[in-house]
């Protein structure tokens, strides 16, 4: 599948065609709808060279959130090392 992005919008954003694969990609990444590999080969980046970026941006490469923690502490305590 091809998405066709009109020069219109592309310059209405300020965005070069790197730029804009880049936040794309990082967005999908972000709210979790593509993997480390898919959204670094949507920007068109090594996977190092995308983990660089979200470092750069404050974007986590892990999400970790209440349910995982209350999960973990679960199996901590089933396993008796809690």
């Amino acid at each position: 599948m091809s998405v066709i992005i009109s020069d219109e919008i592309l310059q209405a954003s300020g965005l070069t065609k790197s730029e804009f694969r880049q936040e794309i990609a990082l967005y999908l990444f972000q709210t979790g709808r593509l993997t480390l590999g898919y959204a670094s080969q949507l920007a068109q980046m090594q996977p190092n060279d995308f983990r660089q970026l979200l470092k750069q941006r404050n974007i986590p490469l892990y999400s970790y959130d209440v349910e995982d923690f209350e999960l973990d502490l679960k199996n901590l305590r089933e396993l008796g090392r809690l």
